[in-house]
Formats: structure tokens, sequence, C-alpha cells
């Protein structure tokens, strides 16, 4: 790309200089996939920019011919598995018509969709273990869903082949912090939008379109036929559908706006105040008003939304996930969210589920808005490491769906059933720590394989640990007078010091 073209982004894409810089730019692509045996790796998300840059790329390995294309080049998509489903539809068509594609050409070009652990998922973490929605100060998600599944394959090329490429559609005017990372970049290039990774050793991150505006984008696209046979005129559309206002004038000069900055994610996320797109989404397109029950399944769980002071601490414990009472600022800080509220998530999300196969449109009909293995993890999770024996997971489902869980069994030998689990509570009345605490002390025996009894007493003991407090306040109260036990011994020892 040209100084020319760089220091003026929005005249870019003029009809006359159109083909001449989109030539220079594949040309410049080509001459470097050439250069070495460095396989590549293509970062594509189904937007604008990941679109325009493997556009690019499959018109460079065109302009080289399948002759001489021989380096491999892996297209990644993560899929989180809890992406907006109108986008997640569109990857993953996008993604069969590339492959298609590519075999027809001869063209060494393989898609992969990536997805995280099942440990690391969206669901097992939020209603399994019950870790609070993301917020700025826990953004448990950015790393588990999408980091590090990107960083295996990464990883595994490097492990393979010594070094890997990865090219991405980021550019400089998407914000003024992207600006500022690729600036930090540029300092370490060995070529020009060449930049060390500063996250994996081994790997270089090339930005051939870093220089675009969101102008120069759509006119690429609009102007060039998409080369796996996606129609760009589709996912401008859905750009548009997804702009509040319902509209994407076409480019006339930099001041024009344009629906480029309309963005796509998970739609469960809690990161912004507002999922702007989905809503325009339902708003401005009559078809998609099945995804109306996952804006409520958001909002359930937007803490900004409960309480402008408390925000979700009445929904959380008041013990940490190791059972440790902790204080900042002479409040408990709270834990994961309790038993009832993940239940009522769950069977939020498998209604919600339900009702849409049932009555969304055709391309929705088989949609998972959590798999089976999330299921079973989060089973496993509850009934094993939280002791929570009621086992209820299944009859939530059948609750939920109106359907047989379709799920294993934990265990041919539970010892309790509901009847028995009824009747503890029953037991126990209104005092629910004195519940759990019998609940948790008859799991970990039962947890302990007969004759082999060894450690069962700490683990016991540990349990009878975690369930000291009566409640919140309590606690609170138990823990002020430790730290102000040992405040005060300090202050003896600093006072003997000084009498010696």
């Amino acid at each position: 790309m040209s100084a020319q073209a760089s220091a003026m982004p929005c005249q870019l894409f003029d009809a006359d200089e159109n083909d001449a810089d989109i030539g220079a730019t594949v040309r410049e692509i080509a001459e470097l996939y050439l250069a070495d045996d460095i396989p590549w790796t293509v970062g594509y998300s189904g937007g604008k920019d990941s679109t325009a840059t493997l556009q690019l790329v499959w018109l460079a390995l065109r302009h080289v011919g399948a002759g001489r294309a021989k380096k491999p080049v892996h297209v990644i998509s993560t899929d989180t598995l809890v992406e907006n489903p109108v986008v997640a539809a569109w990857v993953g068509g996008s993604l069969d018509k590339m492959r298609q594609a590519a075999a027809a050409e001869g063209l060494p070009i393989t898609p992969h969709k990536l997805t995280p652990e099942l440990s690391d998922s969206f669901w097992v973490n939020l209603i399994g273990k019950g870790y609070p929605a993301p917020r700025q100060k826990f953004r448990w998600c950015t790393e588990r869903l999408k980091i590090r599944p990107a960083h295996r394959f990464i990883s595994s090329m490097v492990d393979k082949h010594g070094e890997t490429l990865l090219v991405l559609g980021t550019r400089k005017a998407e914000s003024a912090a992207r600006a500022r990372n690729m600036a930090r970049r540029e300092q370490g290039r060995v070529r020009d939008k060449i930049s060390p990774n500063g996250s994996l050793a081994n790997s270089f991150i090339y930005t051939p379109i870093e220089d675009w505006g969101n102008d120069d984008v759509w006119a690429f696209l609009l102007d060039s036929p998409n080369p796996w046979g996606h129609d760009n005129h589709h996912l401008f559309a859905m750009y548009k559908g997804a702009s509040p206002d319902n509209e994407c004038p076409m480019v006339v000069g930099s001041g024009t706006p344009s629906c480029g900055d309309s963005r796509f994610g998970c739609w469960v996320c809690t990161l912004v105040e507002k999922d702007k797109s989905m809503q325009a989404m339902v708003s401005n397109n009559e078809d998609k008003k099945w995804m109306l029950p996952l804006l409520k399944i958001r909002s359930e769980i937007d803490f900004r939304a409960m309480s402008a002071e408390n925000g979700d601490r009445r929904l959380r414990d008041y013990r940490r996930m190791n059972g440790q009472v902790q204080l900042y600022n002479g409040r408990v800080i709270p834990g994961p969210y309790k038993q009832a509220f993940r239940e009522h998530l769950l069977y939020l999300v498998l209604e919600t589920q339900a009702h849409v196969r049932e009555t969304g449109p055709e391309y929705v009909r088989d949609l998972s808005l959590i798999q089976l293995a999330e299921l079973e993890e989060i089973r496993r999770i509850w009934v094993v490491e939280k002791h929570e024996i009621e086992d209820n997971l299944p009859r939530i489902y059948a609750a939920a769906t109106g359907e047989e869980y379709p799920g294993g069994r934990m265990s041919d030998d539970a010892p309790f059933g509901v009847e028995e689990m009824n009747l503890l509570r029953k037991i126990c009345g209104e005092d629910r720590g004195r519940y759990e605490l019998a609940r948790e002390l008859l799991s970990v025996s039962g947890q302990q394989p007969t004759g082999k009894r060894y450690g069962v007493f700490k683990l016991l003991e540990s349990a009878v640990g975690r369930h000291l407090h009566d409640d919140e306040d309590d606690a609170l109260a138990a823990v002020q007078e430790r730290e102000n036990a040992r405040s005060d011994a300090r202050e003896a020892r600093k006072a003997t010091v000084r009498l010696v």
C-alpha cells in the first residue's frame, strides 16, 4: 500500500485507483508468501476486517498459482459457543464453502473451527462453578474462550514447523487502544507490517490492512466478489441490521458515517453495558424476534441492572471458591453464585433453547445454547465438587424442555435419592447452613472408596470448617475478631521489642 494511500485512507478506493492499490497489496502478500516455508495462520471471525484480509490472501494465492502455492494456509475461527447465533451460522456456512472452494481451486487453504476446552466454557464456569458474570475487574472469559484456543493452535504450528506467521485483519482505525497496541508492536518489527507476537515465541503477526479505514474495507468487499462464494452484500446487510439506526450509507468522504463500527460478539457478554448489535438486530428485523429470550438471559446475569450499590452480592455466597471468608475495606468479598441462582440460570437457558428450536427459523432448529458435554460437566461439578447430591440437573432439564435428560447416570449406587434429601431438608428446617453441612458430610463420606478411608477425617474436618458461620454477618464478625486479635498480637510483640 502506497504512502499516499496510507495518508489518505478514505480516498484509497477511488474508481481509477482501486485495481492498482488492491493489486499492489495482493502482490505484497504473494511475495511474502513465497519468501520462505513458514506456514501461515489467518484469523477469521466472519466480520468485515477478517473477511477482507482473508480475501486478499486468497487472491494472493491465486496470483501465485496453484502450482507454486504449496505452503499451508490455516484459517482459524474461534467459536466461543456463546457467539451471536446469527453470526455463528454465517461463520459456519462460510467455513464450509471455504473448504469446498479451496479444494476446487487446488489451493492449500484449510479452515479450522476452534472451541474452548470443556473446563473453560462459559456455562461450565458460570453455571457449573458459579463464577460471577464477567466484569472489568474479573474478566475471566476472554482468556478462556478466545485466547487459549487460538494459542493452542498456533503453538502446535510452532511445535511442528518451528515458526508460524499469523495474519490478522487488525486496523489502527478500529480504536485508539488498538492503534496504541499496534504502535508498541511496531517497535520490534522485522519488516513492514510484520511484528513479533509478544504472546507466543517464534510466531509473527502480519497486518496487511492496518492502515485501512472502515470505508476502505467496505468498498473492497462490495466491489470484489468473495472468492469462496459467500455473498459480501449479505455481510453488509448483517452489519446494517445490527446498526441502531438500521442505516449504512455508502462512502462519499471522510465525514460520511458508516455501519462499519458495528461489533458482534458473545450474546452473553456483560463487559459492555448493552449488546447494541443484538438489540438492533431484534428491533430492525422481524425475522430476528426469536432472539428476544436471549436478551432476557443476558439481563439476568447483568450485575449492573441488579443494584447500583450491591450488584449481584445477594446471589453470591459469602465464602470464596475455596470456602474461605475474606474481607476488603471491611466488607466480605462475595464468592460464587449460590445454588438456587445457578439452577435458575440453567432452567432459563434450557427453556430458551427449547423455545428457539420450536419457534425459530429453520437455521436455528438445532441450535444448542448449551452443549450436552457442558451439561454433563456442570452436573459433575455440582454433585462431586459442590456436594449438591440432590443431583437436580436431570430434573431441571426435564422441567425446562419437556424431555428426558439425555445424559448418563452419575452413579448406580448413589445412597441418597429425592426422598432421602427431602427428609434431610425437613429435619434441618429453616437452617440452610445445617442442611448444607449435613449434605457435604454425607457426600464426602460417600465419595470415599470402601476400604480406602485414608484422609477422610481431614476432608470431614475441612467440610465442617466451611460451615462454621451461620450467615455473612456472623462470618464478618468472626473474621473481624480474628483480625483484631492478630493486630493486638502484633502490637504486643512491638511493645516487647521496645522494652527489650
